[in-house]
């Protein structure tokens, strides 16, 4: 049922307005070596199940990765961190304290009413400096924890997207329902989809239908495993990680930042997107 929804909220045909009939199509969207589409992968958290098992399943699988750490979670594991980077995974910023809604029990002494931009500000920096400090990276992509984008409460709720978008490259969702148009997304709300309890067959269906349409599809996920609950299963990674990285399919299969840097230079080349972010390479 979750699939399906999922195609159909993609897929459904919209009524277009005479005047977007102009607009770029995605499926001319010029993606590296001759690819269709692009897909990422990531990873929430800074679990454990993320190095032992996981790390040893993805280098084995030839995967590409993106990592969204709590710098809290990694000092936990220092040494299996380290062995992530240098086999050349990304690292992103998930945040200093992995703030959410309030409503969750276990984020109440970090709940995002309680937030101001200020703080959101001061604590973002502080993660990347705790990064760089630990595992000698400069994080140029975030993700938002819970995929909630605001702080504060009722007249005084703000959106910190244009903080992300100020200090990072790009800022990845959580739990959304489509994949991104490389024509028209905004870097600093790329929408995510969860794989997390998927098999391959739903996988595989979300990446062609994503990939037909000249996206970029983004996949979320958290424990890495063979079951349970927010569990990206080891078997479905057997099978989708070498479906991606086989050219026949038309996929360009890289991490986050990777990605978001092509479509922001193709974009500038173009004319067509934002001027570059000073400090944002």
């Amino acid at each position: 049922m979750r699939l399906v929804r999922s195609l159909c909220l993609f897929l459904v045909p919209l009524a277009i307005a005479p005047s977007a009939l102009a607009q770029p199509n995605p499926k001319d969207f010029a993606w590296p070596k001759g690819a269709r589409g692009a897909v990422s992968l990531t990873f929430d958290d800074a679990r454990s199940s993320q190095i032992d098992p996981g790390l040893a399943v993805l280098d084995r699988l030839g995967a590409k990765a993106t990592f969204y750490v709590v710098p809290v979670r990694v000092a936990e594991d220092l040494a299996g961190w380290k062995r992530l980077v240098a086999s050349g995974y990304e690292i992103g910023n998930h945040s200093l304290r992995h703030p959410c809604t309030g409503n969750f029990a276990w984020s109440r002494e970090a709940a995002l009413e309680d937030y101001t931009l200020d703080r959101m500000r001061t604590e973002l920096i502080d993660g990347n400096r705790q990064l760089k400090e630990m595992l000698g990276v400069d994080p140029v992509t975030f993700a938002y924890p819970c995929g909630q984008t605001f702080v504060g409460r009722g007249r005084s709720t703000r959106s910190y997207v244009p903080l992300v978008a100020e200090l990072f490259l790009a800022g990845r969702g959580w739990l959304d329902e489509t994949p991104n148009d490389p024509t028209f997304f905004d870097a600093a709300q790329v929408s995510g989809m969860s794989m997390d309890g998927m098999d391959f067959s739903e996988v595989k269906a979300l990446v062609e239908s994503s990939r037909d349409a000249g996206y970029w599809l983004v996949l979320a996920g958290h424990e890495i495993g063979h079951a349970g609950r927010q569990t990206t299963r080891i078997r479905m990674l057997e099978q989708l990680v070498p479906y991606l990285r086989d050219s026949e399919n038309g996929i360009w299969f890289e991490t986050v930042g990777a990605v978001a840097r092509y479509v922001r230079e193709l974009r500038e080349a173009l004319g067509s997107g934002p001027p570059p972010r000073p400090g944002v390479r």
